[in-house]
């Protein structure tokens, strides 16, 4: 095998897995940014996670059942929660997000506090495992993401529909991707592609997003990187390039910001 047959090998299916997660969080982070509530991907995922770590302190397997069951019960409770706050308190929403947010990362310590591999499912929960997702994740992932896709751009985001789809969706992501790659594939698309309208600005964000993981998964490969973070950065310095274009092409727009 050649070694860019090789390559390809091993990034292809942590490739799908960015593929998928694009699919759904760049129509997703467009909403959460429209709404200015930018830390419910953080703290949704941060819930989602937590209830893995409580299942994995009970003795639970990873991928079973329970776990799963116990992530998205944690998530939609969270997502009902961070409803409940633009719902009743709205002036101070984004400061109740942030305190959710810390309460479940330093639930997560807690609950690590005493197990001797605690460090690294942390690490895993924050960073992911990018390079070593196996293709029967995929299918699994896949049926979680197909109905969120079908219910978002058949019947909409709606209020209420948009926390539940959320929930269920990051705590799909964050299992597969880390929380860090969850928050920056929901912003950092949408912040770039804000002042874009309709089909172009979805199919730019899809772009960008493929574009990341593509180039950091390669570039985690080629350096022995962690593959979650490099496409952090990935994200992070195409997003500002492209942003720098867009200005260009929109001189209107430019004196706003370098990233759109």
């Amino acid at each position: 095998m050649t070694p860019a047959g090789l390559e390809l090998e091993i990034i292809g299916v942590p490739l799908l897995a960015g593929l998928l997660v694009v699919a759904t969080h760049v129509p997703l982070g467009r909403e959460v940014l429209r709404r200015g509530i930018i830390f419910i991907d953080l703290a949704v995922a941060q819930i989602a996670g937590l209830g893995v770590i409580a299942a994995l302190a009970l003795g639970w397997d990873a991928g079973g059942w329970q776990t799963q069951g116990i992530a998205v019960g944690s998530a939609l409770l969270g997502a009902l929660l961070i409803h409940s706050f633009e719902r009743y308190w709205p002036e101070i929403q984004e400061a109740l997000i942030g305190i959710t947010f810390v309460m479940a990362a330093t639930g997560g310590l807690l609950l690590l506090a005493g197990n001797p591999h605690g460090a690294e499912h942390l690490s895993d929960l924050l960073a992911g495992q990018l390079l070593w997702i196996r293709a029967d994740q995929l299918v699994v992932i896949a049926l979680a993401y197909l109905p969120v896709l079908l219910v978002w751009y058949w019947l909409g985001p709606g209020r209420m529909r948009f926390y539940l789809l959320f929930a269920v969706t990051v705590t799909a992501s964050v299992q597969l991707v880390g929380v860090y790659l969850v928050f920056s594939s929901l912003i950092i698309p949408a912040v770039v592609i804000r002042r874009m309208q309709g089909i172009a600005a979805i199919a730019t964000g899809y772009g960008l997003g493929a574009a990341a993981f593509a180039g950091g998964l390669m570039c985690s490969l080629w350096f022995d990187w962690p593959a979650g973070p490099t496409v952090v950065w990935m994200l992070a310095l195409l997003g500002i390039v492209l942003g720098i274009v867009i200005g260009k092409l929109n001189p209107d727009h430019h004196r706003y910001s370098t990233w759109g």
